[in-house]
C-alpha cells in the first residue's frame, strides 16, 4: 500500500471518529468526562457509551494505555487472592467473568496457563492452607494444595527445594495492550470523543465543571477521575484528600520465546506485604517474563531500570527457574503502580459534585476494568445521570498478537487476497506490512513508534529494532505526513 493510500485511510478514519491529539479543544459542553484513558478510564468511557450522552475521554498522554496499564504483568485475575468483602474481591470477581466473554468476542488473546503459587520454606507451605481458604471466601473453589512431587512434575524445570503449591487453575495471561485499545476503539466508535496530549491543570466546579487543560477549556456536567497515577492529585482539585497514591515501581525482565518450553504455569510466589512478589510466567507473545520488583518512589515519572532492580530479579529467578538465566534477554522494563497504602480500591462517589473518584487500582485493575467501568456507571447514576436510551454497543474484532492463535504471515488464504500481510517487515516477530497499514489507519491509530509496537509487536523481539526500524520509522511517518 503507498503512503498516499495510508495518509488517506487515516484521514478518513479520523473525520469518522473523534480523536484529537493536538489544538484547541472543541467548545462542546460534555455529559460526562473521564480523565485517564488507561485501562480502566477508557473501559468506564466505553461503557458510558452505551447511553446518548455527550462523553469525553481525556488524557494527557499521546496515546490510550500509556501509563500503568502498558507496563503490568498482563495476567487475568480469578482475584483468589483478594481481601475477602473487599470491593476489589468482588470487583476482581466479576471483571474476571466479563473481561473473559469480553476478550473471546473482540480478538484480544488469553491463554488459560493456571497459576502454582510456589513454597519454597516451612513458612511458606505452613500459609498455603490459609490462602486455600482465602480463595474460597473469595468465592474461589477451585484452589487446590498440590505436594511436592506433583508440582515438580507439571514443572520440571523449577529450582531445588520445592515443598508444595497451591494450584489455582483459572489463572491465565492476556494481552493488556490489546485490551485497552479494544474499549477505546469501541467506545470512538459509538461516539465518545477522545482527546490526547491533554493534561488537566485545574478545575473550576460548578454546576458545570470547567477544565483547564494543555490543550484549552473543557466544559462537563459530570466528571470522572480515572487518572491513575495522578488520581490524588486531580481529587484535590475537587477538594478531596482521601487518599495519596506512592507509585510503586515493578521492574521485569522479559526473555526470548526461546525461553518458552521451560515453564507450563504462571509460576507465583506466597505474597509479603508489597505484593505477590517475584513471578515468573509466559506472556502470550511467547516470551517469559521475570518480576516484578517493588520500589515506593517519590517520583511519579521514574520508570528506569536500576543495576540494583535487575540483580535482585536474577537473584530470584535463579531460585524459581535456574535455567531461565541461561536465556537470550529481549528487553528490561518498569512500570509505577498507584500505591496507597490501602488494601482495596479507592472508589468513591460524590453526588452532590457530579464527581466520582477511581483512585488505588492496582495490579488488579486490568481484570477488574469492565466490572469497575459497570460500578462507577451505577455511582453516576445514583447521582443524577440519566440511564434512559441504553443500547448495546457495536461488537468490535480487534487484530490477533497472540502467538497460540493464528497470525497473518501464516495466513495463506488472507495473503491471497491482500500480499501486504505476507510481506514482513519485522523479522524477528513476524510483522507484517498489512499489521502496521491497518495499526495506522485504525480507529485509535499510534501516537509514536511505541504505540506502533504495542498495536503490532513491531520493534518488539529480540533485535529491538535494530534491523527493522529504519523500516517500520518510515512507515509511521509516511501515514502522518
Amino acid at each position: 500500500m503507498s503512503a498516499t493510500a495510508v495518509t488517506a485511510a487515516v484521514t478518513a478514519t479520523a473525520a469518522a471518529t473523534t480523536v484529537t491529539t493536538g489544538g484547541a479543544l472543541p467548545g462542546e459542553e460534555y455529559d460526562v468526562t473521564v480523565v485517564g484513558a488507561g485501562v480502566v478510564g477508557s473501559a468506564i468511557a466505553r461503557e458510558l457509551a452505551r447511553l446518548p450522552l455527550r462523553i469525553a475521554l481525556v488524557d494527557a498522554s499521546d496515546d490510550v494505555g500509556n501509563g500503568t496499564s502498558k507496563a503490568n504483568t498482563a495476567i487475568l485475575h480469578t482475584g483468589f487472592d483478594a481481601v475477602p468483602g473487599s470491593l476489589e474481591s468482588r470487583l476482581v470477581r466479576e471483571g474476571h467473568r466479563l473481561l473473559s466473554s469480553y476478550a473471546a468476542d473482540s480478538g484480544i488473546p488469553v491463554e488459560p496457563l493456571g497459576a502454582l503459587l510456589v513454597a519454597w520454606d516451612e513458612e511458606q507451605r505452613a500459609a498455603l492452607p490459609g490462602l486455600a481458604d482465602k480463595a474460597v471466601r473469595n468465592g474461589y473453589r477451585a484452589a487446590r494444595i498440590a505436594p511436592a512431587e506433583e508440582v515438580r512434575a507439571r514443572e520440571p524445570e523449577l529450582g531445588p527445594g520445592v515443598l508444595g503449591a497451591l494450584d489455582v487453575p483459572g489463572e491465565s495471561v492476556i494481552c493488556p495492550w490489546t485490551t485497552t485499545l479494544a474499549y477505546a476503539t469501541q467506545a470512538v466508535r459509538a461516539g465518545v470523543a477522545l482527546h490526547l496530549n491533554c493534561r488537566v491543570q485545574h478545575i473550576t466546579p460548578g454546576d458545570v465543571h470547567t477544565l483547564a487543560t494543555s490543550r484549552g477549556p473543557l466544559r462537563t456536567r459530570y466528571l470522572v477521575n480515572a487518572a491513575g497515577l495522578y488520581a490524588d492529585e486531580i481529587d484535590r482539585l475537587l477538594g478531596h484528600a482521601d487518599f495519596t497514591v506512592t507509585p510503586r515501581r515493578g521492574q521485569l525482565i522479559v526473555f526470548d520465546e526461546l525461553a518458552r518450553g521451560l515453564v507450563r504455569h504462571i509460576l507465583l510466589p506466597v505474597p509479603g506485604a508489597l505484593g505477590k512478589g517475584v513471578l515468573v510466567s509466559p506472556t502470550v507473545y511467547g516470551n517469559v517474563m521475570l518480576g516484578p520488583t517493588a520500589e515506593d518512589l517519590d517520583d511519579k515519572t521514574d520508570t528506569g531500570s536500576t543495576a540494583e532492580g535487575l540483580a535482585l530479579l536474577r537473584e530470584k529467578g535463579r531460585r524459581i527457574l535456574p535455567a531461565l538465566l541461561d536465556e537470550e534477554v529481549t528487553a528490561v522494563y518498569a512500570g509505577l503502580r498507584a500505591a496507597t497504602g490501602d488494601e482495596d480500591y479507592a472508589i468513591r462517589a460524590h453526588p452532590a459534585q457530579r464527581y466520582v473518584t477511581v483512585g488505588g487500582i492496582r495490579s488488579t485493575g486490568l481484570t477488574a476494568s469492565m466490572a469497575i467501568a459497570a460500578h462507577v456507571v451505577e455511582l453516576l447514576a445514583d447521582g443524577g445521570l440519566p440511564m434512559a436510551g441504553a443500547r448495546d454497543l457495536e461488537p468490535v474484532r480487534m487484530p490477533n498478537l497472540g502467538e497460540a492463535f493464528p497470525r497473518p504471515y501464516r495466513d495463506a488464504e488472507l495473503i491471497a487476497r491482500d500480499p501486504e500481510y505476507g510481506r514482513i517487515v519485522c523479522h524477528c516477530e513476524r510483522v507484517t506490512r498489512g499489521e502496521i497499514r491497518d495499526a495506522l489507519a485504525a480507529t485509535v491509530p499510534p501516537g509514536s513508534l511505541d504505540g506502533l509496537r504495542r498495536r503490532t509487536r513491531a520493534r518488539g523481539g529480540r533485535c529491538q529494532g535494530f534491523h527493522c526500524g529504519a523500516a517500520v520509522r518510515a512507515l509511521f511517518e509516511e501515514a502522518r505526513r
